[in-house]
């Protein structure tokens, strides 16, 4: 919520969202609120890996056997190759982040309009509705780390600078916005578990 919203307009409106069965997350004004700005760097991050030359299917593996329900390649099919260039662009704005960095696997698809699910063919073709995939390569935890370590990052980040109003609610949100894998906790409480 904007520091100016009217408070009693803020109760009415997470009244509505539990309404609904859905669960409020008061957040402050932010680039990419909390749920886009911790996906962002992210799913980009999984796009330099294509351009490394990982392939979608291990990457996939990878963070499904993490236990987020699908991959950052399957994601980004799901959401829109377009629509993850375009949100890209708008949050290295937002962070002063050079915004000619696109990873080039994504910059290609899009001019192509290979978008993903919605056009059957992005990082995946689709058949039916569904990704057809090769063979993931074997990985080991490293990737998994570097694969995750920009999501994590952001959501430390996020709390720090007052954008969600604390861990427990950072996690919670993420959870359930994003999928992050609940057996761990959340990616904060993750973070604290691995320092143990």
């Amino acid at each position: 919520s904007a520091e100016k919203t009217n408070p009693e307009l803020v109760k009415k409106a997470a009244a509505f969202v539990r309404h609904i069965d859905k669960l409020p997350l008061p957040v402050k004004d932010a680039p990419g609120f909390l749920v886009n700005r911790v996906l962002g760097p992210y799913m980009y991050n999984a796009f330099r890996m294509l351009d490394q030359g990982v392939k979608p299917e291990t990457l996939d593996r990878a963070m499904e056997d993490f236990g987020m329900p699908m991959g950052p390649a399957e994601l980004a099919d799901t959401v829109g190759l377009d629509i993850c260039l375009a949100a890209g662009k708008a949050l290295a704005k937002k962070f002063s982040k050079d915004e000619a960095d696109v990873p080039q696997v994504l910059a290609n698809k899009v001019k192509l309009g290979h978008l993903g699910r919605k056009t059957g063919q992005g990082i995946y073709r689709y058949e039916k509705g569904r990704p057809v995939k090769g063979r993931p390569d074997a990985y080991d935890d490293a990737l998994v780390q570097s694969l995750i370590a920009p999501y994590l990052n952001e959501a430390r980040a996020a709390v720090a600078e007052g954008i969600v109003a604390d861990a427990d609610l950072a996690d919670a949100g993420l959870i359930f916005g994003t999928g992050f894998a609940p057996f761990r906790g959340g990616p904060l409480r993750y973070l604290e578990s691995q320092k143990r």
